[in-house]
């Protein structure tokens, strides 16, 4: 679970800025408020943040997307940059570093790992393990310089994994590379626990639709169907390696490097996915489709890429609706956009089902950013799962819960203050510009 994320001279974020899934002590849904007794703290199982365009939303799931990126791959030469992308309004921030911070807990202990970063090295990183009762370093990197804790002082296996990690490097990413398991979990989390989806990408395990022994298959093709796509089921086509639609340099690097009993999810610009596997020596190319039914009853196959955006954009995000609504799930989803090509009713429905399944006992979480004011409702999010961000005169953003607003009662319309500018977060247009620009039609 995230508990907290902190960045500072990223993008439009100037100044250091802290989102976070603590729940405050409004008791509204309390019974889906999952709760950690070891540290009498409740944690929110969703967070929806909003703002007019360019206001620092999708900049805020970029920092996420960025700091997975380091964490799991890392750089992949000595003199590779490091890809931030510090605040250029100000030119005093162009030397400053890129401070990132994520508390999250993990296997029920909470951990704060933080760094501090140019495009040209990594001055600052650490690892702080947090108790109930107090908070212990397990590293610390300054100048290069590593400070283990006590417990890790003599270990040689650790001090040559520092030695070995590049200045545009993270020490912890290197020593995972190196097989210390030292620290692993928490690599482990932001590689399997943290999974984030942009408006324009699609969602990788797809081939879920594909397998009916699937454990979610079944559950998949019902939502489908229930959520008025006009498709009664997805399904696969089988066809020749030979005659899959891709380039022949790509089809001669596949059959070099999927091995016996691999498999690869591939998708070309047309949106047709594919999963790639060989067996019993020979490569095999299966096709996710979809099946409408006609009046007669009969079953008639389509493309992918011939159903509406908005049906594509459901395939892509069902499995991981799905996912995190299993009773021992927990994955973080951060979706950018989500009302992206989807009705309000049924981005509502979607959300609504995931929170139906939530209780104290979760561990799993949502994270969207979004334009849809229809979201914006008390019967559905609580005060503090309600963010908005909100550029000032000098394009810095700043992310503020709608729990700060003492204003903002457990029975107030929200959604009409913040359409009458009254909570920030949306545009800031003028009439007589807009007038100016189109003309008064007369």
């Amino acid at each position: 679970m995230l508990l907290n994320f902190s960045l500072e001279n990223w993008k439009s974020f100037s100044k250091r800025v802290t989102f976070s899934m603590i729940a405050s002590k409004e008791r509204q849904h309390g019974d889906r408020v999952p709760k950690l007794d070891k540290y009498q703290t409740r944690v929110l199982p969703i967070s929806a943040i909003y703002g007019g365009n360019a206001s620092g939303k999708t900049n805020f799931f970029k920092a996420l997307n960025f700091v997975k990126r380091f964490v799991v791959r890392g750089t992949s030469l000595p003199e590779s940059l490091i890809s931030v992308e510090p605040y250029l309004l100000d030119k005093k921030n162009k030397d400053k570093p890129t401070k990132i911070e994520v508390v999250f807990l993990f296997d029920n202990n909470i951990y704060e790992f933080s760094f501090s970063v140019t495009q040209d090295s990594v001055l600052e990183e650490k690892l702080v393990f947090i108790t109930s009762s107090s908070e212990k370093v397990l590293y610390h990197r300054k100048d290069n310089i590593p400070h283990f804790n006590n417990k890790f002082k003599n270990d040689q296996f650790l001090h040559f994994a520092f030695k070995g990690t590049r200045k545009n490097q993270l020490f912890l990413t290197n020593s995972v590379s190196q097989n210390i398991d030292t620290f692993r979990p928490v690599y482990d989390w932001f590689k399997d626990r943290l999974e984030l989806i942009a408006p324009d990408s699609r969602f990788e395990p797809f081939e879920r639709f594909l397998n009916e022994n699937h454990p979610l298959y079944a559950a998949m093709n019902n939502m489908l169907n229930k959520l008025d796509t006009g498709i009664d089921q997805l399904g696969v086509e089988e066809i020749p390696f030979e005659n899959i639609p891709f380039p022949e340099d790509l089809k001669s690097r596949l059959q070099e490097e999927i091995k016996n009993g691999m498999n690869l999810r591939i998708t070309n610009p047309l949106n047709e996915r594919f999963i790639i596997e060989r067996k019993d020596g020979r490569l095999l190319a299966r096709k996710l489709v979809s099946y409408h039914v006609r009046p007669d009853g009969e079953k008639v196959k389509f493309e992918i890429q011939h159903e509406s955006d908005g049906s594509q954009r459901i395939i892509d995000l069902l499995p991981a609706f799905l996912d995190i609504s299993l009773s021992d799930s927990n994955k973080i989803y951060v979706i950018d956009e989500l009302g992206r090509s989807l009705h309000p009713l049924l981005t509502r429905r979607l959300l609504d089902a995931y929170l139906k399944k939530c209780s104290h006992e979760s561990r799993s979480q949502l994270l969207v950013t979004t334009h849809d004011v229809s979201l914006m409702d008390q019967a559905l999010l609580r005060r503090d799962e309600m963010w908005v961000a909100e550029r000032d005169s000098k394009g810095c953003t700043d992310l503020i819960s709608l729990s700060e607003y003492k204003e903002v009662r457990y029975d107030k319309n929200i959604r009409k203050s913040y359409l009458q500018g009254r909570l920030g977060g949306i545009p800031n247009l003028k009439i007589s510009d807009i007038i100016s620009i189109y003309g008064d039609g007369s």
